[in-house]
């Protein structure tokens, strides 16, 4: 075969690769969960762009991160609105990809390119037959140690990324690599202390280490025992925080506990209706119902959702001001619930209108309220707006939110229960979720509308999510949804008494009667290392990348040879 072929070969191999390693990375998150596949991507994303020059690293991580965010995100185009979620799925999905696609350019930047004999490696010279030749040249002229630290580095490089993801333009922290993992409680008990991150550490440094052994094995298939040279230490620390973890579960520590009884309402009001005031009167009247027939069973706290009550509360003196505190007062119970709300504009005679969750007592006076902090892009408001007015028709909503100022204590005094609630993907952001944890925090509440996506795996996604706040901060978390998965989830992440409807989903109308359980109001919990001191592993990331890119840029790579730097091959 000519070389130019065999080059144009590789090339569209290496492209339909990383797009079916993107649609793998997809699986490993609802609604398929298959969790193993999350510990081979990054691996496979190296391979499909080893020994490639030019722009082919980052073209290959862009196209894996390109089809696993069109794949995850699929559910944007449930949004009932023309147009307007097709070209959000995709220029969401677009941006997000280049995060992928920087992480395998600047780990291939960072690997030196050495030489053999008079000439350097090049991939131009391979045939397709050969090419786990090229494999062990390109991977092992290096030492063991060498190969370990990078490694470890491209841990590190893809938690600065995850880091950066969670800050940059508002943020966007849905679907860290290590969220793949929810269901491996003892493995995420390290989140206490490194956040999210150090799960998606641990993740890709044991593939990138698979990926050298698996490459070791190939080249050396009569050395059997040869590619554990590039694992055990990965696996060691795995199985130690493993180990640690399965401790943390299994001895609990016994307090003496009491319960309290939630009723958390699911009204399942599609978006359409939420829209329409016309419907305004039949969906309150809903609500109203569904809460009528859970305060039979006399709960200490009724729970609704996000946008539940369909006027701005306060101002609303004829249907659901009077309805909610006759209710209230009339059962003796504590209400959380989810409403627009409103303050006058100082500076003009309009109002400024806040994403807001109200605490009602027992006696039907609103005493508290908490104001959304963390707005969702062309949902809520639109960015740039008085710059590119244009972009509202891309919003179907008309009403721009303000951002609450801070997370708000809701306590509730006769039962000595203090709570803080998070509002819809509020709860998705671990470094604002710790600031919802007060010193006398009982448990936090996130009330949410995923009504918005209809029944797919956007409800499920968001749920895991919420299992990493609960394990961060060692705090159950009590969700309550329009329609998704309305439960509560314990300090270690375990979902407790899920709502199902009566076709067996978590999408219908209803509601649940959950026990929370609590500490005794005479045991102080103690607050985890996280929760006390945020993000220190995720900054220690990335000032490791940035100390190496340095040292790269003006000396040396840290592996004593010098880098292949320029991408022109």
């Amino acid at each position: 075969m000519a070389t130019g072929t065999s080059n144009i070969w590789l090339t569209n191999i290496r492209l339909v690769a990383a797009c079916l390693i993107g649609l793998l990375q997809a699986a490993a998150f609802p609604p398929f969960s298959v969790a193993g596949l999350a510990w081979i991507t990054p691996g496979l994303m190296l391979i499909t762009a080893l020994g490639s020059t030019g722009n082919t690293p980052f073209q290959s991580g862009y196209l894996s991160g390109l089809f696993f965010w069109l794949a995850t995100l699929y559910w944007l185009l449930n949004i009932p609105f023309a147009g307007g979620p097709i070209v959000g799925w995709l220029a969401l999905s677009a941006y997000l990809a280049l995060y992928s696609g920087i992480w395998l350019w600047g780990m291939w930047k960072l690997f030196a390119r050495f030489k053999v004999g008079a000439s350097s490696l090049d991939p131009s010279s391979i045939e397709l037959g050969e090419s786990h030749q090229f494999l062990g040249a390109i991977l092992f002229q290096i030492p063991a140690w060498k190969r370990m630290l990078w490694a470890f580095f491209g841990a590190a490089f893809w938690v600065a990324l995850e880091m950066i993801r969670a800050r940059l333009i508002g943020g966007f922290p849905w679907n860290f690599h290590g969220v793949s993992q929810f269901t491996m409680l003892p493995l995420i008990q390290i989140s206490s202390y490194t956040g999210v991150y150090g799960v998606s550490f641990l993740i890709v440094w044991f593939s990138i280490a698979f990926m050298l052994a698996f490459g070791r094995l190939i080249t050396n298939p009569k050395q059997r025992w040869i590619w554990a040279g590039e694992l055990w230490l990965p696996v060691f620390v795995i199985a130690f925080c493993w180990l640690w973890g399965m401790r943390k579960i299994t001895q609990e520590p016994q307090h003496e506990t009491r319960h309290l009884k939630i009723a958390l309402i699911q009204p399942s009001i599609p978006q359409t209706l939420i829209w329409d005031p016309q419907e305004t009167t039949n969906r309150f009247r809903k609500l109203i119902e569904l809460s009528t027939e859970a305060l039979v069973h006399k709960p200490d706290l009724l729970v609704w959702p996000e946008a539940a009550v369909p006027n701005i509360v306060r101002y609303d003196p004829d249907l659901t001001y009077p309805a909610i505190t006759n209710l209230i007062h009339t059962h003796k119970t504590w209400l959380i619930l989810g409403a627009d709300d409103a303050d006058p504009d100082a500076n003009s005679q309009n109002f400024l209108f806040y994403n807001s969750s109200l605490l009602v007592n027992p006696k039907g006076e609103f005493v508290k309220t908490y104001r959304k902090r963390r707005l969702v892009m062309f949902g809520e408001y639109v960015p740039f707006q008085p710059f590119l007015p244009f972009l509202k028709w891309f919003t179907p909503t008309s009403v721009d939110f303000q951002r609450g100022d801070q997370p708000v204590s809701f306590s509730l005094d006769d039962l000595n229960i203090n709570t803080s609630v998070l509002i819809c993907f509020e709860d998705i952001f671990p470094h604002q979720v710790r600031e919802h944890v007060f010193k006398n925090s009982s448990f936090l509440v996130n009330i949410t509308n995923d009504g918005w996506f209809k029944e797919s795996a956007a409800q499920w996604q968001h749920a895991i999510n919420a299992i990493f706040r609960a394990v961060e901060n060692r705090i159950s978390m009590v969700r309550c949804a329009n329609n998704g998965l309305s439960c509560w989830i314990d300090p270690y992440g375990r979902i407790r008494e899920p709502f199902f409807d009566a076709k067996g989903t978590i999408y219908g109308a209803g509601y649940k009667i959950i026990k929370l359980a609590l500490p005794s109001s005479t045991v102080q919990t103690q607050a985890t290392f996280y929760q006390k001191h945020g993000d220190i592993f995720g900054w220690i990331c990335i000032l490791l990348c940035l100390t190496t890119t340095l040292v790269v840029r003006i000396k040396k790579d840290p592996f004593g040879k010098r880098v292949w730097f320029k991408l022109s091959g």
